[in-house]
């Protein structure tokens, strides 16, 4: 896999995703920047839920259990000196729809978590990922 960034100016950078997505990132005015942009430690967490999200829906589609949607809240705790790395990552689902067994959902984050999530793998090797889940019956 490889990216490309180009820097605009400022401290902002743009590229294009391999879908063809224009993807900006940038820092506060605080920190030289205009915030238009995301915040590059925030592309991490927005990896980490669309990895496992992907994971999730596909294994409780294969379980034939019926989801109307998905929520992925992860909230992430960094150290307190520079340079400030993530120790611990805190991964919330909520799952809404019809008749969702809660064995089915439990099992398909472990897989995500355990086998499938190259993101959730990587940032295991360096910091702390926990997650838990809600059921929402219709």
């Amino acid at each position: 896999m490889k990216i490309e960034m180009n820097w605009v100016g400022g401290m902002r950078f743009d590229s294009v995703s391999a879908f063809g997505h224009n993807i900006s990132t940038d820092t506060a005015e605080a920190h030289g920047g205009t915030s238009a942009g995301y915040k590059p430690t925030e592309l991490i967490l927005y990896g980490i839920a669309g990895c496992a999200g992907v994971d999730v829906v596909r294994l409780m589609n294969k379980q034939r259990q019926e989801m109307s949607s998905l929520k992925i809240e992860v909230i992430a705790h960094q150290q307190d000196d520079y340079p400030k790395p993530f120790h611990t990552f805190v991964i919330k689902f909520t799952a809404t729809g019809k008749n969702i067994e809660e064995k089915r959902l439990k099992k398909a984050i472990e897989m995500s978590e355990e086998k499938y999530c190259v993101v959730s793998q990587t940032m295991k090797e360096v910091a702390k990922v926990t997650s838990s889940y809600e059921i929402i019956n219709e």
